[in-house]
């Protein structure tokens, strides 16, 4: 009998498989990285113990050290791999090493001139299809107790299990952003190697295509999102992305976590990036850093200038045109802005021309920078955050850990994690940053008015710097939520809360129990067809 169609042990480390496309410090183009990379030693505290698959890019392969290859594969049609383990940077890795497919430099998910690779279905099609096997016990001694799948690059996990039939570790399917769901030509079904039936509502379908994420939300076992706030949004017309009616049938197995920050790599008494170190918590001892970061920058070096700063991929989700069309209205002799980020062509334009119309105050980084991503939140007085949409975002813990004060958008994890500086939160000293609603330039435009007031006040000022750094935005308490999660859809806790049904846990196969949560997927997309709900990316992306 397969271990997983036994009762779990009630104690003992938990085993899971972490599979992602990019991981810190290997691999990164946002937030995902960066949590993929950072979780695994905070759960390794609370006894879960992660192996985290990669696809092998040429920056894992150079990291891996020590590298087995422990089994050779054919996941797909006409592909065949070898899997890879060993150790990098402290983390356990498999590695799925197919040079055709992920041997390539670069962004992970783009060609050279921008455009996506034209075989990304295949390539995560490939992760996700030797995740599945080796929660079923394909690879002798490497089979783990859960997967955790994140965002809709290990989307099909769920699936192949589901239509495979034979009992596997359970799934949880983890959303990021799900304005990212991958979608592909139906014609690509049987390259992915799933069965004609598949390409059915209650299966892999969205709207006309072949969905990652839909299939994963549709088949996991329970769904995670990065902020709890994010999760009640999603299952929303206005921001569930055409999902939300799947998302609401399935709300019992939904949760939103919030994420946390690596407090070793964000400290700035000992990140190198910060030129002049200082103690968390310590105003006073972060502010050279304001004056060598306007030098860098070619600004006036003016301690009571008002300095932001914005440090973001530049894109419509966030908000980046918005701020782009106020520039004139919040630059003055007393305000300067820098920003680094890259993204969208136009915006990066855009900004560009704002550099050189107001060029001693308003300074650009246009390209990727970790390093300037540090040191902007160690130097700036206030961290401009104008997301139209943020699941959790990890900036604004960053600031608040630097004293760098948010103003951000009412939205998504930005809401749950950042206390307005309005008058009764200000009296009370609970004030971390300012939050602003709705999402436009008038009231991003008053957001940043009220916090240059406030900056006049550097006793106050001050208040919300020191109540930033009290605020824990370590994997803690997130990583606590996420074991007894895992505990729970092993059968290793007390069944009774009431966020979860664990009737079908524990002595079923990981993937029963689904047919209630069917049949409302079925009804949501029914209604989706029908034209009840909204199908598309509201910014024109495809998935």
């Amino acid at each position: 009998m397969h271990r997983h169609q036994q009762e779990q042990e009630p104690s003992g480390p938990i085993r899971v498989l972490s599979v992602a496309s990019e991981m810190f410090p290997f691999v990164k183009t946002g937030g995902l990285g960066d949590v993929v990379g950072s979780l695994p030693a905070a759960l390794r505290t609370e006894g879960v113990l992660v192996t985290t698959l990669l696809p092998g890019y040429p920056s894992v392969l150079d990291a891996l050290e020590g590298a087995v290859r422990v089994a050779a594969m054919s996941p797909l049609p006409g592909v065949e791999i070898s899997l890879l383990e060993g150790h990098a940077a402290g983390h356990h890795l498999l590695v799925v090493d197919c040079p055709h497919l992920f041997r390539r430099k670069g962004n992970p998910y783009l060609a050279p001139d921008g455009t996506d690779w034209p075989d990304n279905g295949v390539r995560f099609a490939c992760l996700s299809r030797v995740a599945a096997s080796l929660a079923q016990g394909q690879v002798p001694g490497r089979c783990p107790d859960l997967v955790m799948a994140h965002d809709w690059q290990a989307g099909l996990t769920a699936a192949y299990l589901h239509y495979d039939g034979r009992p596997a570790a359970p799934v949880v399917q983890t959303i990021h952003n799900l304005a990212f769901q991958g979608r592909f030509p139906v014609a690509d079904l049987e390259r992915f190697g799933l069965p004609h039936h598949a390409f059915a509502v209650e299966g892999v379908e969205c709207y006309g295509t072949v969905g990652f994420l839909k299939a994963g939300l549709l088949f996991a076992a329970r769904i995670v999102t990065v902020s709890p706030t994010y999760a009640r949004e999603i299952q929303s017309p206005e921001w569930g992305m055409g999902l939300d009616g799947l998302l609401r049938g399935r709300a019992d197995r939904l949760r939103g976590i919030l994420n946390g920050i690596d407090t070793n790599d964000w400290n700035p008494e000992t990140d190198p990036a910060v030129l002049f170190p200082y103690q968390v918590g310590d105003v006073v001892g972060r502010k050279p850093n304001k004056r060598a970061f306007q030098a860098e920058f070619g600004l006036r070096q003016d301690p009571d200038v008002f300095l932001l700063g914005l440090v973001s991929r530049l894109t419509g989700q966030k908000g980046v045109d918005i701020l782009a069309d106020i520039v004139p209205r919040i630059l003055d002799d007393r305000t300067q802005l820098v920003v680094v980020g890259s993204g969208d062509v136009a915006m990066e334009r855009a900004l560009a021309r704002l550099a050189r119309q107001y060029p001693d105050r308003l300074a650009c980084h246009i390209g990727y920078s970790e390093q300037l991503g540090h040191r902007i939140q160690a130097s700036a007085d206030a961290l401009l955050v104008p997301s139209r949409f943020e699941p959790c975002g990890l900036t604004q813990l960053c600031a608040v850990r630097y004293g760098c004060v948010p103003i951000a958008s009412r939205v998504g994890g930005l809401a749950d994690t950042i206390i307005d500086a309005n008058e009764a939160a200000m009296t009370s000293d609970v004030a971390t940053g300012f939050l602003f609603s709705p999402v436009d330039g008038d009231t991003l435009a008053g957001a940043i008015r009220r916090a240059a007031t406030l900056f006049r006040q550097p006793a106050r000022w001050a208040g919300l710097q020191r109540n930033g750094a009290r605020y824990d935005v370590s994997w803690g308490r997130k990583a606590q939520e996420y074991a007894r999660l895992f505990r729970r859809v092993l059968g290793r806790a007390e069944i009774g809360m009431a966020e979860f049904d664990q009737s079908s846990v524990r002595r079923r196969p990981p993937l029963a129990g689904l047919s209630q949560s069917t049949r409302g997927a079925r009804a949501a997309y029914q209604a989706a067809r029908r034209g009840r709900v909204r199908a598309n990316d509201p910014f024109g992306r495809p998935g």
